[in-house]
């Protein structure tokens, strides 16, 4: 007889919110650098994508820890989808030929047209990261015993935001024209360390999360015996 897959109440709602917050970080236009006077740091200049990013691999932390790896590879893959339908459905937007009394075009091709170098990095950087983030804190979580939660959480998303930044700004814009190589590194290093430091700052939240999830499910996953194979898409 095969046993029937447990049947969660709230993984496909943090599994929606996670993809809606991965296509709003890509939508909202990585390309943009922002720049912030901020009390102690003194002037910031970063990704305006920061405001998203972060919870994608918070949204990441959650479902390793309470669900498993297994079940965050199949959201992993579902947001890879997300982004490549958003990316295409984008571009054939853009390329549509506009209304001659129409005057926004360029305007829309600024916002939403988005070069596929910026796309293709942008996407090999969240497929690495995400699925480094990931594998680390199921791996810390099974050496730790469950234990040092909120540390396992830090030191995943700064391993998986490390590939990410690392992957992306170079990829993306490194001797591309955009921007300064100068700014491309500038970028790299901001990125990971404003992507990390939200991360700490929503820890108390992050942690009031998965412990409501872990007591609505009635789950504790462990990825003691996991194939961590990020293209085994098979529970």
């Amino acid at each position: 007889m095969i046993e029937a897959a447990p049947r969660y109440k709230y993984l496909d709602l943090v599994m929606v919110a996670f993809v809606v917050v991965l296509v709003c970080a890509n939508l909202v236009g990585p390309a943009k650098a922002a720049q912030l006077d901020l009390p102690l740091l003194g002037v910031v200049t970063f990704s305006a994508g920061i405001v998203f990013i972060p919870m994608s691999y918070i949204f990441g932390d959650i479902l390793t820890e309470v669900y498993g790896y297994d079940r965050t590879r199949r959201v992993i893959w579902t947001g890879f989808a997300a982004l490549v339908f958003a990316a295409v459905m984008a571009s054939l937007v853009v390329a549509l030929p506009p209304a001659p009394n129409w005057p926004n075009q360029q305007a829309y091709e600024v916002a939403f047209g988005n070069a596929w170098r910026v796309v293709l990095a942008s996407m090999v950087a969240y497929f690495c990261g995400e699925f480094v983030n990931s594998f680390v804190l199921a791996k810390m979580k099974v050496w730790s015993e469950g234990r040092y939660q909120r540390t396992r959480f830090v030191a995943s998303t700064m391993a998986g935001e490390a590939v990410d930044s690392s992957i992306f700004y170079p990829l993306a814009f490194y001797n591309s024209g955009i921007m300064p190589n100068e700014l491309v590194w500038v970028l790299t290093v901001s990125q990971f360390v404003t992507k990390t430091a939200v991360e700490i700052c929503f820890l108390p939240l992050t942690t009031r999360i998965v412990a409501f999830l872990k007591r609505a499910e009635g789950v504790d996953h462990f990825d003691r015996d996991t194939d961590f194979n990020p293209f085994a898409l098979k529970p």
